[in-house]
C-alpha cells in the first residue's frame, strides 16, 4: 500500500499539515523541518497523487509549448531552455509540435487548455493571421507568451530578437564585403518578425546609401517547392543576377541554398549569401554559410519566466504586455566573401537531369 502523508508526518516527527505544506510547495517551513520532510518522502518513496492535488489546489504545475517544426535545430534549444527554467521553479513542461499548420496548431492549444496546463509558449506557425474571434478565445484562457515568430493580430506577451537590427548587421556586412545587389528573402509577412527583419534589410540599404530595388525583395513561405520557386523566379528574371542574398530565416535560407545549387550555382563563387538562424547540418556545410544566430537557449528560458510572471500575477491588478528583445550575433564564415568580379553578366542555365 501506498505511503500516506501521516506516515510521513510520523516519521519526520512533524504535523501532517507540515508535510502538506512542503508537498505543496507552500512557503513558511523551516529548512530543518523541510528538510525531514523530504528524507521521510526518500525513505517511503512517496509520490504524491498529482492529479487529487491539481483538483484541491487549482494548480497542475505545467506548462506547454507548440512550436512548428520539432525537427529545425533552432527549436529544441529553445524547448531545452525553457525546460530548464520551467524545472527550477517546480513546472513540467510539454512539448508539442503543430507541423507548422495553423489547425493543427489551434487543436494543440485547445489540448493544453483541457490538460490544465497553466500557460503556454507559442512559436507560431507561419502563413496566417490571427482574426479577433480566434486571438479573444486564446488569451481568454490560460496566460500565452509568443517567442521568435510574432503572429499578427496576436496581442500577447513576447520574446525574440531585435529582428530589424539584426537583420540590418547582416545586410551591412554584406555591403562592406563589397557587395550592392543584394537581394533577400523573407518567410510569410503575416509574421511580424518577419515583417521587422525585411525592415531591417532596407534600412541597412539606405543606410549604405543603396536604392532598394523591389525586384530583388523576394516573398516566400515555409514551403520548400515555393522558397524553389521564388529563388528561381528571382534568378532567372533578369539579366543581372543579385551577387548576394540574405534569407531571413533558417527554412527559407535552406530552401534557397538547394534551389541555388539546382541552377547550377556555387555560394559564394556565384552568390554570396547569408542566413539569419543556423541550418541543419551547419557542421557539414562547406563553405560554411555566414549566420545571424539567436540566443535559443535564452529566448526559452526568458519566455518562461514571462509567462511565470503572468500566471502568478493572475487575478490582480493586469500587466503591461511585456516584449522582451534579446540581441544576436553575426557569425561570419565564407559564404559571405567579397563579389566575384565574372558575376552577374549571364542567367544560369539550369542542369538537366538524365
Amino acid at each position: 500500500m501506498a505511503p500516506t502523508q501521516k506516515e510521513l508526518a510520523k516519521l519526520a516527527g512533524v504535523s501532517a499539515g507540515t508535510v502538506s505544506n512542503v508537498v505543496n510547495g507552500v512557503p513558511g517551513v523551516s529548512e530543518a523541518a523541510r528538510q525531514r520532510v523530504l528524507a521521510a518522502i526518500r525513505e517511503l518513496n512517496y509520490q504524491p497523487n498529482l492529479i487529487a492535488r491539481s483538483l484541491r489546489t487549482n494548480r497542475t504545475h505545467t506548462l506547454g509549448i507548440v512550436v512548428p517544426d520539432i525537427t529545425v535545430p533552432f527549436y529544441p534549444h529553445i524547448i531545452r531552455g525553457a525546460e530548464s527554467a520551467a524545472r527550477e521553479a517546480g513546472y513540467f513542461l510539454m512539448v508539442l509540435d503543430s507541423e507548422n499548420d495553423h489547425e493543427r496548431e489551434s487543436a494543440m492549444l485547445e489540448l493544453l487548455r483541457s490538460q490544465r496546463s497553466e500557460g503556454t509558449l507559442l512559436v507560431a506557425a507561419g502563413g496566417h493571421g490571427w482574426s479577433k474571434e480566434q486571438a479573444a478565445s486564446v488569451t481568454a484562457q490560460a496566460p500565452l507568451v509568443c517567442l521568435d515568430r510574432l503572429p499578427e493580430g496576436l496581442a500577447v506577451d513576447s520574446v525574440c530578437v531585435d529582428d530589424a537590427r539584426a537583420a540590418a548587421m547582416a545586410v551591412s556586412h554584406l555591403v562592406e564585403r563589397g557587395h550592392r545587389e543584394i537581394a533577400v528573402i523573407t518567410g510569410p509577412p503575416t509574421l511580424r518578425n518577419e515583417q521587422a527583419r525585411l525592415r531591417g534589410y532596407r534600412t541597412a540599404m539606405q543606410h549604405h546609401g543603396l536604392q532598394v530595388r523591389e525586384r530583388l525583395v523576394w516573398q516566400a513561405g515555409f514551403q520548400q517547392g515555393e522558397i524553389a520557386r521564388v529563388c528561381q523566379e528571382g534568378l532567372l528574371g533578369s539579366r543581372e543576377r543579385p551577387t548576394a542574398i540574405f534569407a531571413t530565416n533558417g527554412v527559407t535560407g535552406l530552401g534557397m541554398l538547394k534551389a541555388l545549387y539546382a541552377l547550377g550555382l556555387e555560394t559564394p563563387r556565384d552568390v554570396a549569401v547569408v542566413c539569419f538562424d543556423e541550418l541543419n547540418g551547419e557542421d557539414f556545410f562547406r563553405p560554411g554559410i555566414t549566420t545571424v544566430v539567436q540566443p535559443a537557449a535564452d529566448i526559452g528560458a526568458r519566455a518562461v519566466q514571462v509567462l511565470l510572471r503572468r500566471i502568478r500575477n493572475s487575478g490582480e491588478t493586469p500587466l503591461p504586455l511585456e516584449t522582451v528583445r534579446l540581441p544576436a550575433t553575426l557569425v561570419v564564415r565564407e559564404s559571405s566573401s567579397e563579389p566575384h568580379a565574372a558575376r552577374g553578366t549571364a542567367r544560369p542555365r539550369i542542369k538537366k537531369r538524365g
